[in-house]
């Protein structure tokens, strides 16, 4: 197959919350097929694309990386932009440090509209994570008629499709800052926007697709909350994740995404029912020629490092895909949507040699390429065996 690109990539260090040496990071995504991919809002801007730099000439092991500064933060070295002129400094400052886009998460509606326009000017791409506390006056509809390129998650879509609200339904006693909370009516969203089908959805839908805006949908950044259990104890855990990772991702209110205070069945029951409306928007948008790209966001939720971004593909197959269009989410749309085509995300004669080598087939069981392969009976044997898993990444060439 060719290299896969992943869309949602966190560089963590010994110096992040996860405690885990970059070294390990890179190598996880690469032994998953993952050749190219791009970082949104790693900690130290300048790092990580020095970083980038080294892995793009093959000084170290790790896909190639298009690096996507966070705006608003100080990891350019800049505080928070709090008008135009400043956010507009901010742009170009991501531009000449070798920024090859921006992800925006939220501003004061002015700040973030200089922003875009610059980062358009400035020839960077864009993708956004729409902050729940900012929905109100940038939902992708806002966003997207600005120039944003493309959108992270889910949040800011359903808010589009409100019909009887502007506002989500929040209990009395919300904190936005207590992650349970904020997570529990996160999975209460979907079914509060318009139906499957209706006159809103279909507007809001043929909107993006007219904007030829991409969807990173990160399912897998999620899956823990129709499950914990199951995520918690998936095999790769007990080889993979290294023993400080684990301590991260167990409950712990100090910890990004390590909100399971007092997870509940019916939590777990509203998440399900809100992938199912989710599931269903991303795959019609692919059926109706949009662009829907594979983004794994690993590094939180039991979520670990290219195990992610298989299971990513795996959960876009649950949403609809076919085998074949999984692979091309994984691929071309992934480099379509990081304008990095003419080079990557297919096997072309004068693109880059980048493949993944596989010895089973994983349009018959997309579970051969997680790295702990898939279980079946030998047929001639009758034992157990595990079978799958990448046998070779090809990276420029390289081996």
């Amino acid at each position: 197959l060719p290299g896969f690109v992943d869309t949602h990539l966190h560089l963590h260090t010994n110096e992040s919350g996860q405690k885990v040496p970059p070294e390990y990071v890179l190598k996880m995504w690469l032994s998953h097929g993952i050749t190219h991919g791009r970082t949104v809002g790693a900690g130290n801007t300048r790092w990580m694309i020095e970083t980038a730099k080294r892995s793009a000439a093959n000084e170290i092991t790790g896909p190639r990386m298009e690096v996507y500064p966070m705006f608003g933060r100080a990891s350019i070295g800049q505080p928070e932009p709090t008008t135009e002129k400043a956010a507009r400094e901010q742009i170009q400052l991501m531009k000449r440090a070798g920024a090859s886009g921006v992800k925006f998460i939220g501003a004061p509606e002015n700040v973030l509209k200089a922003a875009l326009d610059e980062a358009s000017k400035q020839g960077l791409n864009s993708t956004m994570h729409h902050a729940q506390i900012a929905v109100k006056h940038a939902n992708v509809l806002d966003t997207s008629a600005m120039g944003l390129k493309g959108m992270e998650h889910w949040y800011g879509l359903p808010e589009a499709m409100f019909t009887d609200r502007q506002i989500q339904h929040y209990p009395a006693d919300y904190i936005y800052q207590d992650e349970q909370n904020r997570f529990a009516e996160a999975g209460r969203l979907w079914k509060q926007a318009a139906k499957p089908g209706s006159d809103k959805w279909n507007e809001v839908m043929q909107t993006l697709l007219d904007r030829d805006f991409g969807l990173s949908p990160t399912f897998t950044a999620y899956i823990a909350t129709r499950d914990v259990m199951r995520m918690a104890r998936a095999k790769w855990h007990e080889e993979y994740t290294m023993p400080q990772l684990w301590s991260f991702y167990r409950p712990n209110r100090d910890a990004h995404g390590s909100y399971w205070f007092y997870w509940t069945l019916e939590d777990e029951i509203q998440w399900k029912q809100n992938y199912r409306l989710w599931m269903q928007f991303v795959n019609e948008y692919k059926n109706k020629g949009g662009r829907v790209t594979v983004g794994s966001d690993s590094g939180y939720t039991y979520n670990l490092y290219g195990f992610g971004h298989i299971m990513e593909m795996e959960l876009l197959y649950e949403a609809g895909f076919t085998g074949l269009e999984v692979i091309h989410a994984a691929t071309l749309q992934g480099a379509r949507q990081l304008g990095i085509d003419e080079d990557y995300g297919s096997i072309e004669v004068g693109k880059k040699a980048d493949f993944v080598v596989v010895e089973e087939n994983p349009l018959a069981n997309l579970h051969v390429l997680r790295g702990t392969g898939a279980v079946r009976v030998n047929d001639n044997s009758g034992e157990v065996e595990r079978v799958g898993g990448i046998r070779w990444v090809i990276k420029d060439g390289i081996v």
